[in-house]
């Protein structure tokens, strides 16, 4: 299985970079994963509106261009549907059975994602409804893609 993640924005702390190379290692036995980070528009310090509702219209734009063809967009939206790691599990496996095998996860930046992303999107999913930075999430994501793919397989998780 192939999976892409598309993401806004960069990895700045140290920390994070370190928990997602680590879960990327321990996916390689399980899928080709690529991570594809796109620039934020700037903006200035405190945006009206408008300016942030432009950004991220262009940010879609360039997000939506970076989807691989055929892959199966799932997008994180807070507003999106809860699954539990399990459930994640089985929507791999249901991917698998009906041919999808490629998946796009899409994170958003600061500000979140257009309409036009949400609406590209075969599934939209929320990991909770607390707000995390984007940054936090791409570690989240990674290391819940690794679960699913454990519990897909029968494999031990949890110590």
């Amino acid at each position: 299985m192939r999976i892409t993640i598309l993401t806004v924005g960069k990895i700045k702390e140290r920390y994070l970079r370190d928990g997602i190379a680590e879960f990327t290692k321990r996916l390689g036995p399980f899928c080709r994963l690529e991570v594809k980070e796109l620039d934020e528009e700037r903006m200035p310090d405190e945006p009206s509106a408008a300016q942030k509702e432009q950004a991220l219209s262009r940010e879609g734009e360039r997000l939506i261009k970076q989807i691989p063809s055929g892959s199966r967009v799932f997008v994180l939206d807070v507003a999106g549907k809860q699954q539990s790691s399990e459930e994640l599990a089985e929507t791999f496996a249901a991917c698998a059975s009906s041919g999808d095998s490629h998946l796009t996860f899409i994170i958003g930046g600061a500000f979140g994602l257009s309409d036009d992303v949400r609406k590209a999107a075969h599934v939209r999913l929320s990991f909770s409804k607390m707000t995390f930075t984007h940054q936090m999430v791409r570690l989240l994501l990674i290391e819940q893609i690794y679960r699913a793919f454990k519990i897909w397989r029968g494999e031990k998780y949890h110590w």
